[in-house]
Parts: C-alpha cells; sequence; structure tokens
C-alpha cells in the first residue's frame, strides 16, 4: 500500500472496483438510504434540533467518510447515543430550538472532528483503550433507557421535562399520565408493531420507512392533525449550504469538554461496528487510527454544510452489511438518495406524526440494552460487573458525561489497584519434571529446606516495589532466621522502571544483613537492559543471574550456604 492509498483509502478500492460488486453496493446504498430518511429526522429530534438537520447530518459526513474510511460497510450519519450526548451537552448553553442551540451543536460537531482528526494524525487511537466493555456496556445501556424514555413526550403527546436523569423523566411522566392525548398514543404503538413486526418477517425491509408512510397517510387521509396530532410539519427543501460554523456563540470552554468525551466515544461505537464486520468480511483491514481520521474529517467538513455529531451506527452498518455492500460505494449511493429527497420529497413529510419518529428511536434503542453481557459478567467476573453496575446508574442518575469519566476513573483505579498488588507465587517443582507450579495449587511439589522460590506476575514498577519488598521481607522474619536462598524467577516481570530498580537495592541491603541470597532467573531483554542502565547488574553479578528456574536450583543444590558472599554494595548506593 502507497502513501497516497494510505491517507485516501478511497485510492485502494475504486481504482480497483469490480462490475459484480456494484448490484450489492446499489442494493444495499438504497436501503440504507431509505431507512436514514426517518431515521435521521428522529435523531435529530434526539439532540434537540429540528428534523432537517438529521437529513443535512446524513450527506456530507458519509461522502467524506467513504473518501477517507477504512471500513467498506460503516455507515457513517447521525446516532441515537451521540444525539442525545449533544442534548445533554447543548441544552445547558441554550435553549431547545433556538439559533444558538443549533449553532452550538453545529460547533460541536467542528470540536468533535478537529479532535479526532488531531488523534488520528498523532496517532493516538490507543487512548480509546481507556473505555473497557463493561464500562461501554454499562454506559450505553442506561444512555438507551434515557433515550427512550426522553421520547415518552412525543409518545403520549404531553409536555415532559427533558432531561438526562431517568428519575426527573419519570417524575414528570407520571405527573402528566393523564394528560396522555390517545390518539397520538395509539399511534406511536402502531409505529412500533409495525417497525418490529416487519423485523421480525424480513430485517431488510425497511421497517421504519413503512411506519412513516403509514402514519403519515393516516394522519393526512384522517385530518387527525386537527385532532391535537403533532406532526413534523414543513421541512426546508434544499440541500444544505455552506455554511461557517459559529465561533462567535462564546462559552467555548464548556463545550470543548464535551466534545472531546463524544469524539472518544463516537470513536469506540464506530470502531466497534467496523471491527465486527471485518471479522466476517476478511477481505480488508480495519486501522484505528485512520478511522479516527476519516470521522474526523466527516465531523470537521460535515460541519461547514450544517451537520450536527455522527458516527458510524450500530444499526445501519448491519443493515449495510446484509444488503449486500461491498464497497463505501453504498455509502455514496445513501447520501445522494438522502440529497434527492431534500430536493424533491421534502413535502411529502409535512404531516408525519412525531409519534412514529418517536418509535422509530425507541425500537433503535432498545438494542443498546445489553442484558446478555451483563448476565455473562455477573458469572465471569464480579469486579468488571461492579464497574458496569457504576457505570450504569451513575449514567441513568447524574447523566452521561459523569457516567462515562466515572466508569473510566473507576476501571483506571481498578487498574491500578491490580497493578499495585500483584500476584506474587511460592513455586515448587513437580516432581520427575522440569516445570514449577504454585504450592497452593498443586500438591506433592519439589521443595527444599532453606530455599523460596517466588514468581512475580507483573510488572516491576514505582506503584508495587513496596509491596513486592514488603512481601519479602516479611517471608524472611517469619522464616526466622531459616530462610537463606530466594529464587525470583522473573519471565513475567515485563518491565521495570528506575523506581524499582531503586527499592531492588534497598531490598539487596536488607538481604545483606539478614545473610540472605537473593537468586534471578529468567530475565528478558528490556529488564535485563534496565539492570545494566541503573548497575543493578554488576551489583548482582553474573553468579547471581540464571538462564533458567532449572539452572537456579541446580546451582542452589550444589550451593553451600556458608560460602554466601554479599553483594557488591557500596554504602553510598541507597
Amino acid at each position: 500500500m502507497n502513501i497516497i492509498q494510505k491517507i485516501l483509502p478511497i485510492a485502494s478500492w475504486l481504482p480497483a472496483y469490480k462490475k459484480e460488486d456494484l448490484s450489492g453496493d446499489v442494493f444495499a446504498g438504497i436501503t440504507v438510504g431509505i431507512m436514514l430518511i426517518p431515521q435521521g429526522m428522529a435523531y435529530a429530534l434526539i439532540a434537540g434540533m429540528p428534523p432537517v438537520y438529521g437529513l443535512y447530518a446524513s450527506i456530507v459526513p458519509q461522502l467524506i467518510y467513504a473518501i477517507f474510511g477504512t471500513s467498506r460497510q460503516l455507515s457513517v450519519a447521525p446516532v441515537a447515543m451521540d444525539s442525545l450526548l449533544v442534548a445533554a451537552g447543548v441544552s445547558v448553553l441554550a435553549t431547545e430550538g433556538t439559533d444558538a442551540y443549533i449553532g452550538f451543536a453545529i460547533l460541536l460537531a467542528f470540536f468533535m472532528g478537529l479532535f479526532q482528526l488531531l488523534l488520528g494524525v498523532a496517532r493516538l487511537g490507543f487512548i480509546t483503550n481507556l473505555l473497557a466493555k463493561p464500562v461501554i456496556s454499562g454506559f450505553t445501556s442506561a444512555a438507551a433507557l434515557i433515550i427512550g424514555l426522553n421520547q415518552l413526550k412525543y409518545l403520549l403527546g404531553v409536555e415532559l421535562d427533558k432531561s438526562n436523569k431517568v428519575y426527573e423523566i419519570l417524575w414528570s411522566a407520571i405527573q402528566s399520565v393523564e394528560q396522555t392525548h390517545v390518539i397520538t398514543l395509539i399511534i406511536g404503538v402502531l409505529g412500533i408493531v409495525i417497525i418490529k413486526g416487519v423485523n421480525k418477517i424480513n430485517n431488510k425491509i425497511p421497517g421504519a420507512l413503512l411506519a412513516v408512510a403509514l402514519g403519515t397517510m393516516l394522519v393526512y387521509f384522517m385530518k387527525l392533525d386537527q385532532s391535537g396530532v403533532s406532526i413534523v410539519k414543513t421541512i426546508p427543501d434544499g440541500l444544505p449550504a455552506f455554511k461557517m460554523p459559529q465561533f462567535s456563540l462564546g462559552q467555548l470552554g464548556e463545550l470543548v469538554p464535551l466534545a472531546l468525551t463524544i469524539s472518544v466515544v463516537a470513536f469506540m461505537e464506530a470502531f466497534s461496528v467496523s471491527k465486527a464486520i471485518e471479522a466476517k468480511k476478511r477481505n480488508y483491514k480495519i486501522i484505528p487510527n485512520q478511522e479516527l481520521i476519516a470521522l474526523g474529517a466527516s465531523n470537521l467538513v460535515g460541519s461547514f454544510f450544517q451537520s450536527f455529531p455522527v458516527t458510524g451506527g450500530f444499526s445501519r452498518s448491519a443493515v449495510n452489511y446484509q444488503s449486500g455492500a461491498n464497497t463505501p460505494l453504498s455509502s455514496i449511493i445513501s447520501a445522494v438518495l438522502v440529497g434527492l429527497t431534500l430536493i424533491f420529497l421534502t413535502p411529502l413529510f409535512y404531516f408525519l406524526p412525531t409519534a412514529i419518529l418517536a418509535s422509530v428511536i425507541m425500537v433503535a434503542v432498545v438494542g443498546l440494552v445489553d442484558w446478555v453481557y451483563a448476565k455473562q459478567l455477573w458469572k465471569d467476573s464480579k469486579v468488571e460487573f461492579a464497574l458496569l453496575m457504576v457505570t450504569f446508574l451513575v449514567t441513568l442518575n447524574f447523566s452521561m458525561v459523569p457516567g462515562i469519566v466515572s466508569g473510566i476513573v473507576l476501571s483506571i483505579l481498578i487498574l491500578l489497584y491490580k497493578l499495585a498488588y500483584p500476584h506474587i507465587a511460592q513455586l515448587g517443582r513437580v516432581k520427575g519434571h522440569h516445570e514449577f507450579r504454585n504450592i497452593k495449587r498443586f500438591k506433592d511439589l519439589e521443595k527444599w529446606e532453606g530455599v523460596m522460590i517466588l514468581r512475580m506476575d507483573g510488572p516491576l514498577t514505582f506503584i508495587n516495589i513496596q509491596y513486592f519488598k514488603e512481601y519479602i521481607e516479611d517471608s524472611v522474619e517469619e522464616s526466622n532466621g531459616q530462610l537463606k536462598t530466594i529464587i525470583l524467577d522473573a519471565g513475567p516481570v515485563s518491565y521495570l522502571d528506575a523506581t524499582a530498580a531503586l527499592g531492588l537495592r534497598e531490598l539487596l541491603v536488607y538481604l545483606n544483613e539478614k545473610k540472605v541470597e537473593l537468586l534471578i532467573c529468567d530475565l528478558i531483554g528490556p529488564v535485563r537492559d534496565t539492570l545494566k542502565r541503573t548497575g543493578l547488574k554488576e551489583i548482582l553479578n553474573e553468579n547471581n543471574v540464571f538462564f533458567d528456574l532449572s539452572e537456579a536450583v541446580k546451582f542452589v543444590q550444589t550451593h553451600q550456604h556458608g560460602d554466601y558472599k554479599e553483594y557488591a554494595l557500596q554504602s553510598n548506593e541507597v
């Protein structure tokens, strides 16, 4: 792959485009384009934007991703989770529906794209690994419930307080339930039944568009708008015009942290979908940093054409793949179809009931609640299950940004705890073999009087060297002078930092005083390099460093404790 193909992946697939791929791309492009029309408008409502902006956000980002993206099936447009994050963040800066609100949402897409682009160029895609799967699952499930419950106002036909806290939404709904507009509720429930029913029969059929068509005709012919059913009304026609984001809005200090949060969450969502499809296709490779660049460019350029934040969607990408998409040409066709709708078909959506859009959203977000994974975690890892639940509950009750931040912080703390207290095993040799095993897990292992064999399972760093020293010192004290030799199996020690090296010097001083010998074996290259740089290799000398554990044990068996020699430590070594 040459440099042009790395920067512009379209240069790798377009010149080699095969005629037999065209039918699949066209069918998939039309299917996803039809799906995007109601979905884009519905997700715009979640974001607190007029429905037309959902269509705007479904054109340019798809075209840009087709040029820069490495996934052949990822569909980049508005998604439910990011749309709610937009609403959660922008609603504290401006009143929903105002020009200022729209300006902030578009500006958010600009900064989100800028951050993703910079992260990709700097090859920092690995930072998304901070979002462990339990954190993502807990956050996604809570966000799905918040998104779904926020649609109750449209489904019930009543005015409810929009919130990103579940208890506020539910309390508002309970207070207003008597005012439910029955006809609106019937239309919304009918929309859910149609979408779910069609998906069960054949998930390639655009159930959402069918619900939109039937709902619109029902309102138009029965004049239900005159009975109080809320409708979309006029949608401006024409393609989105080029327009600079409004940098003069101010309050950028509050917008930037939100943009950084959404940029990471959006990338994780898109990347997980891309990798899942890549595993099935196996005829191309997803490049994480290039994906960041592609998503960043999609949002950045999209913001100049009145797009709010977008990313790769679960459901759309799955439909795109299942419909036979072979290349990003399918996304280009989807974008063209949405564009043609904006030019010629917007009058058809005048009588579209907002209850139908609510039903589209509610069906879409139900799939984001992953109860199966939560149950599996309960069986596999109680700690990770707790991480999922904390993220879920914080998101549910304190909004999404605190939820995702608390999940990240907690996962880092768990990781630090595990690093601070690594597993240290005392080993014995399996009789008749050269293998060594943990004496707490295996019986009838060979052990030698006055010898303790340790295996340190993890890197030796500033965060755990004190624990390691105390473990050895406690073992020496408890032996009451019986312990003469300690053998450290350092094979699992993948890293040794300068602070840990200093700690080892202090440990050697202590062992000198107690007349206990330390032997080290199975050192990997980078750890040997650190020992050499810090002078520890000379202190230990070659007689105390062995190639493997068997050699060290053999040395102990032929070595007399009375031959003990102090390490070459000077008084100023520590």
